[in-house]
């Protein structure tokens, strides 16, 4: 049995590092990227920017420099992290090009994010055995946590053998600030009421469960792409790293409601849940299809699989959301009395 790799913990004055492995940060979000180096360098770590991030194309660069640069900080020892901007659509064009076996063997780092980045964040945990971070992107450095939740620069001090605790959000947010109006903004604009569901236990007011697994999961539009390739071995790594079984966290970005079933159940088809104690599935703005919800693509795809789903969870592309890590032996408790995910670096 092969054990996951926690990085150690950050340390003031320690480099952070910056690069784009997808999207790239077009010039007029310029003022943001640079309030989000001056909130970092408050926390009292350095700043270091590369090269494939400055773009307003589709991507930051072409796939071999992107690559090159992302292998270039995990190898450096000066580079403590590592945070994308964000994500974007075509990181998958890269994932070749990485040298995963070698970068196995490097010291191990964070790498944090979510959307695009699942692309190549599940693979990573899966293939090198290092833990990485399903959260905020380095553009959403600023924003204030909602209480019940952790942010990034919390968790990344933590080290092997320690424990956190994250809650269920009470609000949450539907529109984004546009960063050209404020590029300062710091505050999550709540508006709407958040609350975790059991799938099949909605009306049943009683209804708790709690079931442990170590975490591994991302973005449907992307790591649904993966199954069948050398990127997507889901059971290899829970036989490997997981004896306890899985947590499969999933959220939909923006896909209408029939392709995301389709998604799902090309994942199950997979086999990618088989060896899931659970399915998490964060809240989604995804539309609906013709006469087709998104709760009933969710239902169609993973109601047949025998373990608790829990959905509307902090997960995802509607703020604010729970950090997650890849490889984390996880517990989560739904309950009348509180809902709760604990995670354990071991």
């Amino acid at each position: 049995m092969k054990h996951i790799r926690y990085p150690s913990s950050l340390k003031p004055g320690e480099i952070v590092g910056v690069t784009a492995p997808s999207t790239g940060v077009a010039p007029d979000l310029e003022p943001r990227l640079q309030f989000c180096i001056e909130v970092v360098r408050g926390f009292g770590y350095e700043v270091r920017l590369g090269e494939c991030l400055r773009s307003d194309g589709i991507v930051s660069a072409s796939a071999q420099a992107r690559a090159d640069e992302l292998t270039t900080m995990l190898l450096d020892d000066e580079v403590a992290i590592v945070v994308p901007p964000w994500g974007g659509e075509l990181l998958i064009n890269m994932l070749p090009l990485l040298d995963f076996a070698r970068l196995a063997q490097a010291k191990p780092k964070w790498i944090a994010g979510y959307s695009d980045l699942s692309t190549l964040l599940m693979p990573f945990t899966m293939l090198t055995g290092i833990a990485t971070l399903h959260g905020s992107n380095f553009m959403e450095t600023p924003y204030q946590p909602d209480p019940a939740l952790k942010h990034r620069r919390e968790v990344v001090t933590l080290s092997a053998g320690d424990s956190f605790t994250q809650g269920s959000a009470t609000r949450y947010q539907t529109e984004w600030t546009r960063y050209q109006n404020d590029p300062r903004v710091s505050e999550w604009n709540y508006s709407q009421p958040a609350q975790w569901k059991w799938l099949g236990h909605e009306r049943n007011i009683s209804a708790s469960v709690t079931v442990s697994g170590r975490l591994i999961g991302g973005c449907v539009e992307v790591i649904s792409m993966l199954p069948g390739t050398p990127y997507g071995d889901v059971n290899a790594f829970a036989r490997d790293y997981a004896p306890e079984g899985l947590l499969f966290y999933l959220e939909v970005c923006e896909e209408p409601a029939p392709g995301a079933c389709r998604m799902l159940h090309h994942m199950k088809l997979a086999g990618w849940f088989a060896h899931a104690n659970a399915i998490l599935v964060g809240r989604t703005a995804a539309p609906d299809g013709r006469n087709f919800t998104q709760y009933e693509a969710m239902a169609d795809a993973l109601g047949d699989l025998g373990v608790p789903v829990i959905y509307d969870m902090d997960i995802g592309h509607l703020p604010p959301q729970a950090i997650l890590v890849n490889g984390a032996l996880a517990t989560v408790t739904f309950s009348p009395s509180g809902n709760k995910i604990e995670q354990r670096l071991v």
